[in-house]
């Protein structure tokens, strides 16, 4: 589910708490959470409802003034022929990745857990990938995905989603446009020295 800045700033001060999707069937579930730039939001209640009948009381915490706006906003990109879905939510933590891409103190045993989740998204995959993005995010701090993509024969899309399970492992840090490496990152980078791109074992 993908919240923008504005959302996001409401949602952390607390004034947003209501959102409203087009979507086919849900994708959220009540009980349900998701990471954020902002920290973790819990998802409340997830119900359908019908746009005919909102009324300025659906508005309170959606951060919309009017039920035009709002729904024009639900109605973006030819979604509305879709069902009409209110999320309610709340700001419930902090997002853990945040302290771990922050925590560069890296021992031995913790080296070799990060070593062995990334032999193993490289064992997945047609070749190794992981320190070379890792590798190239270092050398190109906050240049577009599209370039980044480019550069290593790859869709943006499948780039990102590679990017994305590097930060689950707090190595790498979304910027307005780019990444850098966290602290974590720049050091796991470090501690190889120069066999940071290549997969341990190989030559």
């Amino acid at each position: 589910m993908l919240f923008d800045a504005r959302t996001l700033s409401g949602i952390a001060d607390g004034s947003i708490t209501t959102t409203y999707r087009r979507w086919a069937a849900p994708r959220v579930r009540a009980g349900g959470s998701q990471l954020t730039k902002v920290g973790r939001v819990s998802f409340t209640s997830v119900e359908q409802v019908d746009p005919a009948r909102l009324t300025a009381r659906d508005l309170r915490g959606t951060g919309f003034d009017s039920v035009a706006a709002l729904l024009a906003r639900a109605d973006g990109r030819d979604r509305g022929d879709l069902p009409l879905w209110r999320i309610r939510l709340v700001l419930a933590g902090e997002d853990p990745r945040v302290a771990l891409r922050a925590d560069a103190h890296l021992d031995d045993r913790t080296l070799a857990s990060l070593d062995a989740s990334l032999d193993r998204m490289d064992a997945a995959a047609d070749h190794p990938w992981t320190r070379d993005v890792l590798a190239l995010i270092g050398r190109r701090p906050g240049v577009v995905s599209t370039e980044l993509a480019a550069e290593r024969g790859e869709e943006r899309y499948f780039f990102k989603n590679r990017v994305r399970r590097l930060k689950t492992l707090g190595l790498t840090e979304s910027l307005e446009v780019g990444y850098r490496l966290s602290p974590r990152g720049e050091a796991f980078l470090r501690l190889h020295g120069s066999d940071a791109a290549r997969r341990p074992g190989t030559t």
